[in-house]
């Protein structure tokens, strides 16, 4: 692997994902419905019932049958009400129904209560024209019992989870967290509630990375701060195989002399690839330690943000299952001018304003505010120049979370 080489970013992902499927964890638990947001299911979730479970009303109005109607007012002989099933439809009357009722035997239409007129001795007079079916939700509509709603690899957001409560699921079976082993590197930090020194800064990295963790399903090992000594890097790092699916670092992965992690990571492990054709994020380093895999994310916190979020998060989502992982973006107009085309594919910070992206003004990789501020990220491709109006690809936070 030459130093010099800055990889692509489809490459890197790609690597990345080969590794992820030798990776993926085998293991399941089973979770009450209301814990199981944000984990993977493990198998497929079948239906048990139909759904609805019978033929329904879609509105409030009164049922009939028109086969055996000559267009005549009918008799109103029973009143259905959501939850409570009628009786089988007299013949020669009609039902007043309500919305979510079960729809009659021998009844085949219902018609909309503003549609019909109630005349002085009670009978319904029907005003506009009518056919089989009408305003009638048929049973199993949503789906038959057996099939499969939910595809194992599917990550239960609230729909997901409403799905399987509509069905009656109590529990499901979901993959295993991935357990990672989160270090952050570097002399200079400082966790916040210490005391501040020259020359320190406070460790912001730890607590984003530990929540983004938890929203993607990972039970995280706090492996604190270390130093920037190659020494004692080596011995945390042999101590972290043991019960990590994956360590996950920030900072020490540039090529200075202080940068222990990235050096123990080629000296002592097995580097999968280094540096990235990317900014902010270059410095990104991939590969194995023993047997456990690591990333190296960079220390400056946009660029943690920007590799973590299109590659680490990737790699999570990966082992746990999810076939897809590409966060969803959209074309959008820009309202700043790029004129100078890079080397490298740039990542900035930017919000949407009446439907244009606008820049946060200062991008620098070790300003964080900017995220604060921003909706998502602004992509500007390698040798490319953006002018005002002109589109660029925008991959909104709410995606990468």
């Amino acid at each position: 692997m030459s130093q010099g080489h800055l990889m692509p970013l489809e490459e890197a992902l790609a690597s990345l994902l080969a590794m992820a499927d030798t990776q993926r964890l085998p293991e399941s638990e089973t979770l009450a419905l209301d814990h199981a947001r944000q984990r993977v299911l493990a198998s497929d979730l079948l239906a048990t019932l139909d759904l609805p479970p019978w033929a329904n009303s879609a509105m409030d109005g009164y049922a009939l049958n028109l086969q055996h109607w000559d267009g005549q007012p009918l008799a109103v002989s029973q009143t259905i009400f959501a939850g409570q099933p009628g009786d089988p439809l007299q013949p020669g009357t009609c039902a007043r129904i309500f919305t979510g009722a079960p729809v009659p035997a021998g009844a085949d239409c219902v018609e909309m209560q503003e549609n019909v007129e109630l005349l002085e001795d009670g009978r319904a007079r029907f005003t506009q024209a009518l056919k089989p079916g009408q305003n009638i939700r048929p049973q199993g509509q949503e789906n038959r019992a057996g099939d499969v709603l939910l595809q194992a690899g599917k990550r239960l957001g609230p729909f997901e989870l409403a799905v399987a409560a509509a069905q009656g699921c109590t529990e499901l079976q979901v993959v295993r967290r991935p357990r990672v082993a989160l270090l952050s590197t570097g002399d200079e930090l400082l966790e916040p509630g210490m005391p501040m020194r020259p020359g320190c800064i406070y460790n912001s990295n730890r607590t984003l990375l530990r929540h983004w963790l938890d929203t993607l399903g990972c039970e995280v090992i706090d492996a604190g701060i270390l130093p920037d000594q190659p020494q004692q890097t080596r011995l945390r790092l042999e101590q972290l195989q043991h019960g990590a699916d994956l360590i996950l670092t920030t900072g020490g992965v540039s090529a200075g002399d202080a940068d222990c992690l990235g050096q123990v990571l080629r000296n002592n492990g097995r580097p999968l690839f280094w540096k990235l054709a990317i900014k902010p994020g270059k410095p990104l380093t991939v590969g194995h330690f023993g047997q456990v895999p690591v990333i190296g994310l960079p220390g400056n916190p946009a660029s943690a943000l920007v590799t973590f979020g299109l590659l680490a998060r990737a790699y999570l989502l990966r082992i746990q299952g999810v076939e897809q992982v590409a966060p969803l973006s959209v074309p959008v107009s820009v309202a700043f001018n790029w004129p100078k085309a890079g080397s490298r594919r740039e990542y900035l910070r930017a919000r949407l304003e009446n439907g244009r992206a606008v820049l946060y003004p200062n991008q620098s990789s070790g300003v964080l505010l900017g995220a604060s501020w921003a909706d998502g990220l602004v992509e500007i491709l390698e040798g490319h120049t953006l002018q005002v109006g002109d589109s660029a690809r925008f991959i909104p936070f709410r995606e990468l979370f």
